[in-house]
């Protein structure tokens, strides 16, 4: 029997994860939150499952008259607990689901519009695909993070408290993604690319399926 790894991401805590990704060295947690807002408006979308919601950067841009429900899931279940903290005018509408999506059996609920930003590099495609064939969403939206120098993260006195994820981390391409979601059936419709600090850069993905399932 194979002895599965215990998924690194409960090992880092949210305040060390937002402290590093807010950094103005980095500047990724502002350009994600940026971008959001334009991921979950996009789109005709009831229904929006947020993947690797973290501490839930861009729930703020959520409408409770237009969204009817929000799923919010990550592996960490203290990340989940800070966003229903964080937000509480969410209540009825944000649904927190704590899941591994790297594990082949992991169960969710459909939506209209997933939105999956810095997610993939840690799963992989071929979870990814496997997330996208329960989920069944009209539309899809990522940010993978482009590296043009060395390394996946950025430095930063919290640089090795990322260590752990050495051993989870998939090295990612527009090429490669667009042809793992040709395979579900998913055309790109929209590319954009954001430039950071440290010569790094967040592109986004949005992604429609071609046919209904």
């Amino acid at each position: 029997m194979v002895r599965r790894m215990k998924n690194p991401w409960n090992k880092i805590a949210l305040s060390d994860y937002e402290s590093h990704m807010g950094l103005s060295s980095v500047l990724q947690l502002q350009t994600m939150n940026s971008e959001m807002q334009a991921q979950i408006n996009c789109y005709p979308a009831d229904t929006i499952m947020v993947l690797g919601i973290a501490g839930g950067n861009g729930l703020e841009y959520i409408e409770a008259g237009k969204h009817a429900t929000v799923f919010g899931v990550d592996v960490n279940r203290s990340y989940l607990d800070s966003c229903v903290k964080r937000y509480p005018e969410l209540e009825g509408v944000f649904i927190p689901i704590q899941a591994d999506l790297t594990k082949p059996d992991v169960q969710l609920p459909q939506a209209d519009l997933v939105v999956a930003n810095l997610l993939i590099e840690y799963i992989g495609y071929g979870a990814f695909q496997n997330v996208l064939g329960m989920v069944k969403p009209q539309y899809v939206s990522c940010m993978i993070q482009i590296n043009k120098d060395d390394g996946f993260v950025s430095d930063s006195p919290y640089l090795h408290v990322f260590d752990c994820l050495n051993a989870v981390h998939h090295q990612l391409s527009e090429k490669d993604l667009t042809n793992a979601l040709h395979h579900r059936d998913y055309i790109q419709l929209y590319c954009v690319e954001r430039s950071l600090p440290n010569g790094k850069a967040l592109l986004r993905l949005d992604y429609k399926k071609t046919s209904l399932l």
